[in-house]
């Protein structure tokens, strides 16, 4: 199977290459997801938890890597992430179970497996 940080890190260059062309929505989009994943009422910490269960129920590859990547360098631990990953099963049902498998490859290559 392939390293799927890898295959994100790659897309997040096309993601640039957008932002050369396009720079005030590069700049705009990166200032409002800063604002939104800060600390506020909730932690940035379950706000990624949160965006986890909503990547895995969309189907979205690259939500279901960055934002399980960022929440366990926020110190999210893999029962967390797994507890996210169960309220997408909840709401999705069991088509994404499969999507679920995307998190847990994650966590092995994070080494919190």
């Amino acid at each position: 199977m392939d390293n799927l940080l890898e295959i994100n890190s790659d897309l997040q260059k096309y993601k640039d290459m957008v932002g050369q062309v396009l720079p005030v929505i590069a700049t705009t989009h990166d200032m409002f997801m800063e604002e939104v994943y800060k600390d506020a009422t909730l932690s940035g910490k379950m706000k990624r938890l949160i965006g986890i269960a909503i990547g895995v129920n969309s189907g979205s590859f690259s939500c279901m890597v960055n934002q399980t990547r960022r929440a366990v360098e926020m110190g999210a631990t893999k029962e967390e992430v797994m507890e996210s990953v169960s309220v997408a099963i909840a709401m999705g049902g069991t088509s994404t179970i499969a999507y679920g498998a995307n998190v847990v490859k994650v966590l092995q290559e994070l080494g919190k497996w």
